[in-house]
């Protein structure tokens, strides 16, 4: 069973949305996530002491969930809001396995290659799907929201080196083949 059925996740990506168990469906633009984030919020799942990490967070991490402990990572470390530093183009995230309900990545798989020599041939993208696998819980929730093919804003940005389809995250995280847990 895949875990988006079992879960019942709201997949979301740039304007796709997985609203339903067999289906992606093109919106015109999603502006407004909050039925998803309200659906899945930690209240809403009774997960008490939850926590959440939002990977490439900027200046400040995200909590869209409203986890109880929020922290990010990023290439600009601040202690005071609870980022730590990594590049996870060629590290591990900093965390111990199964630290985060949720983890969330704005804008930011698009920028991480699928393939690099750093250097020894790595796959960060692969690498990083197996760190969000390892860091989540069971029954966590990974939610992306990435530009994606066959839309232009998935080429219009030049540091846009991984393409994102309706179908990527798929076998990464089902009950079958996890890739993620290789």
């Amino acid at each position: 069973m895949n875990i988006f059925k079992k879960i019942g996740l709201y997949y979301k990506t740039f304007r796709l949305a997985y609203i339903s168990y067999d289906s992606l469906i093109g919106l015109p633009e999603i502006k407004n996530l909050d039925f998803c984030y309200k659906k899945f919020c930690a209240q809403s799942l009774s997960r008490s002491n939850s926590s959440s990490l939002d990977i490439g967070c900027g200046h400040s991490p995200r909590n869209p969930f409203e986890a109880d402990h929020t922290y990010g990572i990023d290439i600009r470390e601040n202690k005071e809001k609870g980022i730590k530093y990594a590049d996870l183009n060629v590290e591990k995230i900093p965390f111990d396995d199964g630290s985060f309900d949720y983890i969330t990545a704005y804008d930011f798989l698009e920028h991480v290659p699928r393939l690099i020599y750093a250097p020894d041939r790595k796959f960060p993208f692969v690498e990083l799907m197996n760190e969000i696998y390892r860091t989540l819980k069971p029954g966590g929730i990974f939610f992306s929201f990435t530009p994606m093919y066959p839309f232009a804003p998935a080429f219009v940005d030049p540091t846009h080196v991984n393409q994102i389809t309706n179908t990527t995250f798929e076998k990464y995280f089902d009950d079958n083949t996890k890739w993620a847990s290789i």
